[in-house]
């Protein structure tokens, strides 16, 4: 599905090291790391919006390096969310269809469809700066997925709500995955996201990829290691 061949790119000061990895078609795939680890910069980098310096990205075997981000088939979904204020939540839904040029009937029937699985039916009419974190997060899902991305990109999608809400959303993220098959790499600094939602962790440190596994793998991993760090000291 996606491959990352030894990417490098230095940005402002900071470098992303020799990243590679894979994700399989369908999978859920975590990279957790600490604020400034680098995570950011590798989804931007993933969707186009930056250019490695060094090293390949593949996508479903093409090599998509080069390729600028419209065309790359990937959706990217911001931790600000980055909806369009002037819009109403049906527009925002639709404004991808509609750059793409699809017909009346396919755009309701595609916003209808994700409103209804995402439970935001109600405020389709209703503007951004109304809607509740919670509220906004699962618009710029919806606006997300609407395009049918091969790839879709969540950086800290949660990082802004509050304890319960973000509880809520892992759960129905899960039931969302299943609904609607889709491929996501989710960036996050949240252990409890990790080990809900992730297929597959890789730990990012310092601009690299350190571990990848299964979550539970990874946490004996970053267990011991702690143990091992608190003897030495």
């Amino acid at each position: 599905m996606l491959r990352l061949e030894k990417v490098c790119k230095d940005w402002k000061g900071f470098k992303l090291k020799d990243i590679s990895f894979e994700v399989k078609k369908g999978e859920y795939f975590i990279v957790m790391g600490h604020s400034g680890a680098g995570k950011t910069l590798l989804l931007e980098t993933i969707a186009g919006i930056y250019k490695p310096d060094r090293g390949r990205i593949y996508l479903n075997g093409e090599d998509i390096t080069e390729i600028p981000p419209e065309k790359r088939g990937i959706a990217y979904i911001p931790q600000e969310y980055a909806l369009f204020p002037h819009l109403s939540v049906y527009d925002n839904i639709a404004f991808g269809l509609k750059i793409r040029r699809f017909n009346k009937s396919e755009i309701e029937k595609t916003v209808k469809e994700l409103a209804e699985i995402l439970g935001i039916v109600h405020i389709l009419k209703r503007k951004p700066k109304t809607l509740s974190g919670g509220e906004k997060q699962r618009v710029a899902i919806a606006r997300a997925l609407a395009i049918k991305p091969k790839l879709l990109l969540l950086d800290e999608p949660f990082s802004n709500l509050d304890y319960q809400i973000r509880s809520k959303l892992i759960e129905e993220m899960k039931k969302w995955r299943k609904e609607l098959e889709f491929t996501a790499i989710h960036v996050t600094h949240n252990f409890e996201e990790a080990i809900a939602l992730g297929d597959r962790v890789g730990i990012m440190t310092n601009g690299s990829i350190e571990l990848i596994g299964k979550p539970k793998k990874v946490a004996k991993s970053l267990t011991f290691s702690m143990i091992k760090s608190e003897k030495v000291c």
